[in-house]
């Protein structure tokens, strides 16, 4: 008899990832619009208001990871969600742009410690036989909010105040902390490994054999960073708002369809023959993305950017994983997020300096080198590694 999955755990703990997931998808594709309309910003300041939220998530997740070894994933998760909902009310005190600056930084922070705790109590709820399958629908939290949320996001901009989407957000945010009550699990006792947090050790946040896939990730990263932060302001200057609305949505359902199928192949066929075509791929959507003239074009290029990005992520996170013995695997997906974080959130900031100078348009075709560059060192790093270790089994097994 297979151990049940559908616990009322897993399902509240994957509505908490979900609902967290959604406040930070209603915020970046639109705060970037609100500090300019609000606060005459640059794009360079607007994009850093946008970016620095991530910047905050790699550090939530960078020292989070000690802190849930210490006292455990529940406490960790308690005290985060508590620190979600005040930074996501902190909103309406931030009169200037450093107050927003600052509570961005803070939110995103928060933000990081709740899915890492979140991440680490679906693994200890799930039953190991499952942990896969389990993991695998726990994820689609994070896609469906993608598709949602900056659907709702533009549409409420369009039609209401700004200050709504603080208001939803707050709400929701509380209804994270009151389901947190209804979670039962086998709370895992705090690891004795690490006794010191204040210890500083690099193998103690890094995970070493993940870092040049990690690498690859960050300029991946970087790459889609400005569709996040600068899509709706692009989007009012070609006059496309009302199709942008729909892009994450056409990209989350690309990502739904074809994930089940490039995670077959993958395991079959090895990483190579999904990442290279994932790039160009993406490259092609950047391409027309950055040249859309009309609603087809746009959402043609959110189609080919899911395939493309959204593939190249789960599988970049999954060689991470390979590469890692198990005992490290949790260090090695921290590794691979705080990269992959470090990329999302210096983009906005970068490209936003370099708008004034160039436009929207260039600055999104210039991303196609970056992600050439991107495919180039995946060669390099593990790609071609990958490869002749594939070329030297075929020979043993001859």
């Amino acid at each position: 008899m297979r151990e049940k999955l559908w616990t009322r755990s897993f399902i509240i703990t994957s509505t908490i990832f979900f609902l967290s997931a959604l406040v930070f998808y209603l915020l970046i594709v639109t705060i970037g619009t609100y500090t300019i309309g609000e606060f005459n910003a640059s794009t360079s300041m607007a994009g850093l208001v946008s970016g620095i939220f991530i910047i905050g998530a790699f550090i939530g997740r960078l020292f989070s990871g000690r802190i849930i070894a210490r006292t455990g994933s529940r406490v960790t998760l308690f005290y985060g969600l508590i620190a979600f909902i005040f930074t996501t009310l902190l909103y309406f005190g931030a009169a200037n742009l450093p107050l927003l600056v600052a509570n961005r930084l803070l939110h995103g922070a928060a933000l990081g410690v709740t899915l890492n705790s979140t991440g680490t109590l679906i693994a200890e709820i799930l039953p190991d036989s499952r942990k896969g399958e389990g993991i695998g629908y726990y994820s689609l939290g994070g896609i469906l909010a993608a598709a949602v949320g900056p659907f709702i996001g533009i549409l409420m901009v369009q039609k209401m105040e700004f200050s709504s989407i603080f208001y939803l957000n707050f709400g929701l945010s509380v209804i994270c902390f009151l389901l947190f009550f209804f979670i039962r699990f086998p709370e895992r006792a705090p690891s004795t490994e690490v006794e010191d947090v204040t210890r500083f050790k690099w193998t103690d946040y890094f995970e070493f054999r993940a870092i040049p896939i990690s690498v690859v990730a960050l300029l991946v990263g970087f790459s889609y960073s400005g569709i996040m932060a600068f899509l709706s302001i692009f989007a009012e200057e070609i006059n496309l708002v009302e199709a942008a609305s729909f892009f994450f949505f056409v990209y989350a359902v690309a990502v739904l369809l074809s994930r089940p199928f490039t995670g077959r192949i993958m395991d079959i066929k090895g990483p190579n023959i999904i990442v290279y075509p994932s790039l160009v791929l993406f490259a092609i959507g950047m391409v027309l993305f950055s040249q859309a003239t009309n609603g087809f074009i746009l959402l043609l290029a959110g189609v080919l950017i899911g395939l493309g990005y959204g593939n190249f992520n789960s599988i970049a996170q999954t060689i991470a994983i390979q590469v890692t013995p198990a005992h490290r695997l949790g260090l090695a997906t921290s590794t691979y997020f705080v990269f992959f974080d470090f990329g999302l959130g210096i983009g906005p900031y970068i490209l936003g300096l370099l708008v004034p100078y160039s436009g929207y348009r260039n600055i999104f075709l210039f991303m196609v080198a970056v992600i050439f560059t991107a495919f180039v060192l995946y060669y390099f790093l593990h790609g071609k590694k990958h490869s002749n270790l594939k070329k030297v089994k075929k020979v043993k097994t001859g």
